[in-house]
């Protein structure tokens, strides 16, 4: 048994710092309860200051103590400190963790805590997947409910223990339907260590369903159970299922934590079934899917006024619309302030209601520091949430924290690895900060994972753009065009090209395109101002930016960071432009987490 100095014995040392654990024992680094891999040299000189916080350690120490037999330069131990500061997330010159103190070696500056921990009592980290709940039943109207169990065990495994167990997201999961592929396969595709799978079957107006624990690694079928229940009490079922699983993997579950997962859904039987089926529809992202959601979503708020979830799936589906579907944010506005206001009322520490408040104020009301401290707030209150970490890695691209951003989309990844909006998503992020191969890349990975998603498209489209790649761009735009039922953004990306290309014709007519639908409808004013941009027509631009202002336009964020601006972001009148939108949060939210209470009070104002 090896010991360490003053005779401790390393194989029982946790190191603590910031939101990291080193477990010594197992030689791992862990972020969240997400192992970090690092080489054994690394690690050494990782534990190696652990033990030494505060003390400037020489370079001849620490080499001695990584490499005691071997006689290795200098530039090793240089290159094991940059890996470490890359891992640990630290900027240039921020030295949040790791010093160095010129000509004699470093500093380990962080605080930490190092304790002891019983063997017996070390909790497990663990990746899981929850498998499509197979619907056994002949009524394919039961599928819906299937999707609902999958979803809600996904999310009561992942409210669970976060900081021990990691739960693969919904939406990467769906694509295992039917599936043939072995346990094995599934598991090293998602990276993940434990598979549950599982059947529902209707039996005279009783539902049955049937799961199991499968271990990837040997394919051991570690736990199973048949549960019976009656239709109307569906969440009692989902927390057993979630109690009796997590207990498999040996984690602690407290009665507490029980009940905050079974409060998270309404009580009528009724409102409970339209919540699932408007979840449902919800997911296909289509504009005549988001309009069957909301009745379905709106019918359940009708039976369970205080039913949050509901109505912060009412709240997200109505803020994405100037997005998706071209929407007048003026006009959706009213909607997502009282969908966020009842969600709030009904449900503040649900991580989904301090989301949707994040979202409201960052799409619509442009309080970029509410808008971080409300996603901050959603990821302490669930770490496997994906959507405060979707937003959050946009909120920090727009302000251009890149590193921050990337961070927090590598986390989007991890938690739903195969849903192809993260991807088209982290393209957008890698896109704004001047990254267009890897931009190209991510958009190419959600098109692989939904070749029908529009965004996908459009993503690779801006990218080949960037990379001089007409031919691909002007493809990928065709199949944007397609998909998207002719978005504004396709049409004014393929005017912008045109324009920069010096076909001005085609630029021209885009430019009549757009305007002959705004006589019909809501067209973003953005979209006709990029379109000049590309003309080289700044007065033009800078108008149609201002009419973008007054519209409140959502397509203004993309201003600040996006290339296609950089000729026209230093003329004053787009400075001034840019100073009443007021796009910043420097100095303000991260200063500390806003608890529910807080957001509670600011809405009741």
């Amino acid at each position: 048994m090896k010991t360490s100095e003053g005779g401790r014995q390393d194989e029982v040392r946790i190191h603590e710092f910031g939101e990291y654990r080193v477990d010594a024992a197992r030689r791992t680094l862990l972020r969240g309860g997400r192992r970090e891999p690092l080489t054994p040299k690394v690690f050494d000189t990782l534990l190696f200051m652990l033990r030494h916080p505060g003390e400037i350690l020489e370079k001849d120490v620490l080499m001695r103590a990584v490499w005691p037999d071997t006689v290795v330069e200098e530039n090793n131990l240089s290159q094991n400190i940059a890996t470490l500061r890359r891992v640990l997330q630290e900027r240039r010159g921020e030295n949040r963790y790791i010093e160095t103190v010129p000509g004699r070696g470093y500093r380990f500056v962080a605080d930490v805590v190092t304790r002891d921990e019983d063997a017996q009592d070390r909790p497990v980290h663990a990746t899981l997947a929850v498998l499509p709940f197979e619907n056994l039943s002949r009524d394919p109207e039961r599928d819906y409910l299937a999707d609902g169990l999958t979803e809600e065990t996904i999310t009561a495994l992942g409210r669970v223990e976060p900081a021990h167990l990691a739960v693969i997201g919904r939406t990467s999961v769906m694509g295992y339907r039917k599936t043939t592929k072995s346990a094995s396969d599934i598991g090293r595709e998602l990276d993940a260590g434990y598979l549950v799978e599982g059947s529902i079957r209707g039996e005279g107006g009783r539902l049955r369903v049937t799961a199991k624990l499968v271990r990837v690694r040997d394919q051991t079928q570690v736990w199973s159970a048949t549960f019976d229940s009656e239709p109307r009490s569906m969440m009692e079922l989902q927390c057993e299922l979630a109690g009796v699983i997590a207990e498999q993997i040996r984690l602690r579950l407290s009665p507490a934590r029980l009940a905050s997962l079974a409060n998270r859904q309404t009580r009528h039987p009724d409102a409970y079934d339209h919540y699932l089926r408007g979840r449902h529809f919800w997911h296909q992202l289509t504009p005549e899917t988001t309009r069957r959601a909301l009745e379905h979503y709106a019918c359940a708020t009708r039976l369970d006024p205080d039913y949050a979830l509901a109505w912060s799936g009412i709240a997200d589906a109505w803020c994405a619309t100037p997005i998706t579907g071209d929407a007048s944010p003026r006009d959706v506005l009213p909607y997502v302030r009282h969908a966020v206001e009842q969600a709030i009322r009904a449900h503040p520490d649900l991580a989904e209601s301090q989301a949707s408040l994040g979202f409201l104020d960052f799409w619509l009301e442009w309080q970029w520091p509410a808008a971080e401290a409300a996603f901050r707030s959603a990821i302490a209150l669930d770490p496997n949430c994906p959507f405060p970490h979707r937003m959050l890695g946009l909120l920090y691209s727009h302000v251009g924290w890149q590193r921050d951003a990337a961070a927090s989309m590598r986390r989007l990844r991890e938690l739903e690895p195969l849903l192809a909006v993260n991807q088209a998503l982290s393209a957008q992020v890698a896109f704004a900060g001047r990254d267009f191969g890897a931009a190209a890349q991510f958009a190419r990975q959600a098109i692989i994972i939904d070749p029908h998603f529009w965004v996908g498209h459009f993503q690779l489209a801006q990218a080949c753009v960037e990379l001089d790649d007409d031919g691909a761009a002007l493809a990928a735009l065709d199949d944007a065009a397609h998909a998207s039922g002719g978005n504004s953004k396709v049409v004014a990306l393929r005017g912008y090209l045109h324009a920069r290309r010096g076909r001005t014709s085609e630029a021209r007519a885009a430019v009549a395109a757009l305007q002959a639908v705004a006589r019909e409808r809501y067209v973003p004013p953005y979209a006709i101002a990029l379109v000049y941009a590309g003309l080289d027509d700044a007065d033009r631009a800078i108008q149609w930016l201002d009419r973008a202002y007054d519209a409140r336009d959502v397509h203004l964020l993309f201003v600040p960071i996006d290339r296609k601006w950089d000729l026209l972001r230093d003329d004053p009148r787009v400075v001034d432009l840019l100073a009443r939108c007021r796009f910043a949060i420097e100095g303000s939210a991260r200063a500390r987490v806003r608890t529910p209470g807080d957001n509670v009070r600011r809405l009741a104002r």
